[in-house]
């Protein structure tokens, strides 16, 4: 993919509203390895809420030490949050794009989570 076409595609996404819609955007990308890892994805999304706030994880399974499936989960973002976290994460975790990178494109300013 060429960087205008991830910028477009980047500021389309940042234009709607909720992770399922962008979610279903990816999967229907024309790029064939976007949309594989976008339909990869589907049903791995749980939503919890934890002090308060209503949190987006990513939840998947992975082999332990001793050879056993255990779940994982990875918050992503809160709900009302803006998409461009979950448009970040998904190039990040599937493409090894950096977030920095991501939010550039979409003509954002990237700013490093705070370490408590």
């Amino acid at each position: 993919m060429q960087h205008d076409q991830f910028e477009t595609l980047v500021k389309s996404l940042c234009e709607l509203d909720s992770v399922p819609q962008v979610l279903e955007a990816l999967k229907a990308n024309e790029d064939t390895e976007i949309a594989e890892a976008a339909a990869s994805l589907t049903g791995q999304f749980k939503v919890a809420e934890i002090e308060g706030e209503q949190r987006i994880y990513h939840v998947s399974l992975e082999e332990n030490d001793e050879g056993e499936q255990e779940e994982y989960a990875e918050w992503i973002m809160n709900v009302g949050e803006d998409v461009i976290k979950f448009v970040a994460w998904f190039f990040f975790d599937m493409f090894d794009v950096k977030a920095k990178d991501v939010y550039q494109a979409a003509g954002r300013t990237y700013q490093q989570p705070k370490r408590k």
